[in-house]
C-alpha cells in the first residue's frame, strides 16, 4: 500500500480543518508537557478547563516547582490518576532546581523526565523543536490499525513495536509537528471509537477496514482488565463544628489526597459488624455517640477498581480525641481547602444542605 499516499492526503485535511485548542501551536516546551500530562487518560473536553487553570496559576515550570503540593493535588482534584499530578510536581521541582528551569530539548533526555513516557516525550520533542518523532497514541493506534488493517494486538509487545515502526514510516519529517497533529486530530474528530463517518471519509478507497467492514473491529485489544470491588466505610466524626481527616500516604489509589477516617471492608458494612471492628473501637475508644447519618452507598468507577463508599455522619462530645497523630481536626467550613477523592466530593456537595442543618443543631 503506498503510504506517501496516506501521509500526504493527511496533510492536505490538516489544512482544512479547524480544531482549535489553546496549546495548539504552542511552542513553549514546559506548555507543551503540561497539556500532554493532563491530556494523558483524559478527554480533551474535561483536560481543556484543567490546562487554563494551571496555565493562570504556574505559569513557568518555576511557579509550579514552588507551589505546595497540596495546594497543587487540590487543584488537579476530579481530574482522575493522581500520580499524574504527583509526577508533574516532582518533575517540576526537578527542571527548576537541576536544569536551571530550562526544558530537555532531546527524546533521550525527555524521556529521563518522571512521568514521561514515549508518546509524551514524541509530542514534545515534535511540537517544540519539531524533531522527527512520531506520536503513538490512542488515536494513532486506531487510524493506523484501520487504515492499514492491522490485527496486532495494539497491547501486546509486538503490537506497540510494529505500530512504532509504521508511524515513524508515515511521518513527514521536515513537518513533523503538522503531521503528528493531524493524525491526532483526524482520530479524534474522523476515525473515532465510535459513530465514524466512513462514508465521507477521504481514505476510505485505501481503508482496509472500511473495504472489508472491519471498522468496528479495529483496532483489537488482547488483555481485559479484570476489575476489583472495594467498599470503603467513611466515619465523619462531626465534634461541634470540627472533623477529622487523614491523608491517604500508602502506595495506593488516591496517594496523597485527604480523607475521612476509613474502615475498608470486604462488603458493604452493617451496624453490628462495625461496632466489633479494631478500627472502630480504636477510634471511638469509650467516647459518647451518635450516628447522625447513615448514606446510601456512593460508586466511582475506577480504571481497574470499582469503589463503592458508605458514609456515617458520628456526633461526638467536645472532648473527643484521636490518639493516632495521623488524623487531622479541621473545621467543616475549611474542607474545599483540602483535594478529596471525587467520590468525597460527591457525597459532601449532595449532603451539603443536610450537613449545614447539622452544623445548625450544634450550635
Amino acid at each position: 500500500m503506498d503510504k506517501q499516499f496516506f501521509t500526504k492526503q493527511l496533510l492536505k485535511w490538516a489544512r482544512t480543518i479547524d480544531r482549535p485548542m489553546p496549546w495548539k501551536g504552542e511552542k513553549n516546551p514546559y506548555l507543551i508537557w503540561l497539556s500532554e500530562i493532563i491530556l494523558q487518560q483524559t478527554r480533551v473536553e474535561q483536560g481543556l478547563s484543567y490546562f487554563l487553570k494551571f496555565k493562570e496559576k504556574y505559569p513557568t515550570v518555576h511557579d509550579l516547582a514552588k507551589a505546595p503540593e497540596d495546594e497543587v493535588m487540590k487543584l488537579w482534584e476530579g481530574l482522575g490518576y493522581y500520580s499524574r499530578a504527583r509526577n508533574l510536581h516532582f518533575t517540576a521541582k526537578n527542571i527548576s532546581q537541576n536544569l536551571n528551569g530550562e526544558f530537555p530539548k532531546t527524546l533521550d533526555e525527555i524521556l529521563k523526565l518522571k512521568g514521561v513516557g514515549t508518546y509524551t516525550a514524541a509530542a514534545i520533542a515534535s511540537f517544540a523543536y519539531n524533531l522527527p518523532h512520531a506520536v503513538v497514541d490512542g488515536n494513532v493506534y486506531r487510524v493506523l490499525s484501520r487504515y492499514f488493517g492491522i490485527e496486532t494486538p495494539i497491547d501486546s509487545t509486538k503490537g506497540k513495536k510494529e505500530f512504532a515502526a509504521l508511524a515513524n514510516v508515515l511521518l513527514e519529517k521536515k513537518k513533523a509537528a503538522i503531521y503528528n497533529q493531524a493524525i491526532m486530530d483526524f482520530g479524534a474528530t474522523q476515525c473515532t471509537p465510535k459513530l465514524t463517518n466512513c462514508k465521507k471519509c477521504f481514505l476510505k478507497k485505501n481503508c482496509q477496514a472500511f473495504q472489508k467492514g472491519k471498522v468496528a473491529n479495529l483496532p483489537i485489544k488482547s488483555k481485559k482488565i479484570k476489575k476489583k470491588t472495594r467498599y470503603f466505610n467513611y466515619l465523619v466524626l462531626n465534634v461541634e463544628k470540627n472533623v477529622w481527616i487523614q491523608k491517604r500516604t500508602q502506595k495506593d489509589i488516591w496517594q496523597n489526597l485527604y480523607e475521612f477516617p476509613l474502615i475498608e471492608t470486604e462488603a458493604l458494612l452493617k451496624n453490628d459488624v462495625l461496632l466489633k471492628n479494631e478500627i472502630w473501637k480504636d477510634l471511638m475508644q469509650d467516647f459518647d455517640y451518635e450516628i447522625k447519618h447513615i448514606s446510601t452507598p456512593f460508586r466511582q468507577q475506577l480504571t481497574h477498581r470499582t469503589i463503592i463508599a458508605t458514609f456515617l455522619e458520628i456526633n461526638l462530645p467536645p472532648n473527643f480525641a484521636i490518639k493516632k497523630n495521623r488524623y487531622i481536626k479541621v473545621d467543616r467550613k475549611n474542607l474545599i481547602k483540602f483535594a478529596f477523592p471525587k467520590i468525597i466530593d460527591l457525597y459532601l456537595k449532595d449532603n451539603s444542605l443536610n450537613l449545614y442543618s447539622m452544623l445548625q443543631d450544634l450550635e
